[in-house]
This record gives C-alpha cells, sequence and structure tokens, in this order.
C-alpha cells in the first residue's frame, strides 16, 4: 500500500515538474519573441535615425559650401549632427535612449530647417542684388556708349574750329572804311532821307571797300547788321539771317575786282516800327566783324 502512494506521489511531483518546465520554456519563447520584436524595431528607428540625421548632415554641408549662411552657426549644426551621429552608433539602443535620441533629432531639424529659411532669405538677396548689378551694369553699359558718342561728337566739333580757325587766319579779308547808316521814307516809290524815326520806312547801309590787287575777280559774302537802340537785330521785311548761330539783318553778294569800291543795301521795316534813339551798323564778312558804325534818329 505505501509503495503504491510513493509511486503515485512521484508521478505527481513528475507531472508538475513537466508541467513547471513546459511553462518555464513558454515564459522563455515569449520573452525571446517579444525581444526580438523590440530589437527588431529599435533596429528600424536607429536606421531611419541615422538616415535622418545623414540627409541633415549633407544639407549642413551643402549650406556650407555654398556660404550662404552664418559660419559659425553651420559649424555648430555640423558639430552637433556628427556627435548625435557618434552617439548612435555606439550606443546600445533603448526605448528611453530612443526618444531621448527622436527629441534631439527634432530640435536639430528644427535648427536646420531655420538654416534653410535663412539661406532662401539670402538667396532672395542674392537674387535682387543680381537683378539690381545686371540693370546698373545695363545702364553703365548705356553712358559709356553715350560718353563715347559725346566725346566723338566733341572730338569733331574741336577739329571743325580747328579748322575754321586755320581757314580765318590763311583767309584774306576785305579792307573796310566810311561804313554809314541812314534812314528813307518813300514817297511815290522813291526813297528819301530822313532821320525821323517813325515815319522810316527802310534803312540803308553803306561801305567803302578799299582797294586791294592781290585780291581780284573774288566772290564775296558781306553780312549788314542793324541794332536798335535796345540792341536788338532788326529784321529785314520780317526776315532775319543765321548764319553759324550769326543772326544778321542782310546778305550782300559781290564779285571784287581789285578796286575801291562802294557798296550800299537796303532792309525794309513797318511804318512806325522804329524808335528814335542810336542805331548800328556792323558790316561783317563771314564771322569777322570788318566795320561799325552808329547813327542816330529822331
Amino acid at each position: 500500500m505505501d509503495a503504491q502512494d510513493n509511486k503515485f506521489n512521484y508521478k505527481i511531483i513528475l507531472a508538475a515538474l513537466v508541467a513547471v518546465i513546459i511553462g518555464i520554456l513558454i515564459a522563455f519563447y515569449y520573452s525571446y519573441a517579444q525581444s526580438s520584436t523590440q530589437i527588431n524595431f529599435l533596429e528600424q528607428e536607429k536606421d531611419l535615425l541615422v538616415k535622418d540625421l545623414t540627409l541633415m548632415k549633407a544639407d549642413v554641408d551643402r549650406l556650407s559650401a555654398l556660404n550662404e549662411v552664418n559660419e559659425i552657426e553651420i559649424q555648430d549644426a555640423r558639430y552637433e549632427v556628427q556627435q548625435l551621429l557618434d552617439s548612435v552608433g555606439r550606443l546600445t539602443f533603448t526605448i528611453e535612449k530612443l526618444r531621448e535620441f527622436k527629441s534631439e533629432l527634432r530640435r536639430l531639424e528644427a535648427k536646420n530647417d531655420s538654416l534653410k529659411l535663412k539661406n532662401n532669405f539670402l538667396k532672395y538677396n542674392n537674387m535682387l542684388l543680381t537683378d539690381k548689378y545686371e540693370e546698373t551694369r545695363a545702364q553703365i553699359e548705356e553712358l559709356r556708349g553715350k560718353s563715347s558718342s559725346l566725346a566723338e561728337a566733341e572730338a569733331l566739333q574741336r577739329q571743325k574750329i580747328l579748322e575754321l580757325n586755320q581757314e580765318l587766319k590763311i583767309k584774306s579779308y576785305l579792307k573796310l572804311q566810311d561804313s554809314d547808316g541812314s534812314g528813307f521814307r518813300l514817297r511815290g516809290g522813291k526813297p528819301i532821307m530822313t532821320n525821323k524815326a517813325s515815319i522810316i520806312e527802310k534803312l540803308r547801309g553803306c561801305v567803302t571797300i578799299m582797294a586791294d590787287p592781290t585780291s581780284i575777280n573774288k566772290e564775296k559774302v558781306l553780312y549788314f547788321q542793324f541794332l536798335g537802340p535796345d540792341m536788338g537785330v532788326i529784321e529785314d521785311n520780317a526776315n532775319i539771317i543765321t548764319v553759324h548761330g550769326n543772326v544778321y539783318s542782310k546778305r550782300v553778294e559781290l564779285v571784287f575786282m581789285g578796286e575801291e569800291t562802294q557798296v550800299c543795301d537796303y532792309i525794309t521795316v513797318p511804318e512806325e516800327s522804329l524808335n528814335a534813339g542810336n542805331y548800328t551798323l556792323n558790316v561783317f564778312e563771314d564771322e569777322r566783324l570788318l566795320s561799325s558804325t552808329e547813327f542816330r534818329l529822331k
């Protein structure tokens, strides 16, 4: 009877031992599966974290290569990213470490976004500066072209002045004397000399060309210039003559034969257009004043 009881107790103990062993195996298997799942999750998160940090490091290096943001900020960002990469590479990950590094990653991402905004702002400013530079360069080129044209025009003008001066030096001018100015009124179409300004209808200018045997059969042009009391040029029948900016009253053409010659010519003025005062007759050849005289009308 005792032998049978011992045998039964032994079976119970053996069954309990087997149950405990099976329970331990099940718990070990469950723990192993859970640990394996957690390890795989951590490895995936670690790979993602390393990838994000690598991309961020590439952004920082790109910004540094462009040299478009503050160098000190770039150095700080590069150092922090590299430090986090080194930490990820050598530390054994846990959930707590993962959270810690994710928080640090978010902080660095925010800082990297700030650097990107600054970079974009600087790019925009650089674009504006580039446009302004191109506009200024175009204006400078335009001004250079205008300056070159002005320089050419000035050089041409100086050349013309030199040529004119040279011509004036070698030109032989007439020698004049006894120039005279006077007023006339008309009676029956016939001019009658008068010095009463209000009834004058014509002003006459006369001048004597002295003999010059060296100038025979020469075409000459004289310009009579009548000036009123206000020193304004008096028009010939509402017409004036302008030569190289100089204003004259009458153009007189003649062929000089080398002998003493008197030259007279008239200009027509409206009756009652003249006032009493001193009048001037200037006689020019080309642009040179050869003779000047005054006459008075009352």
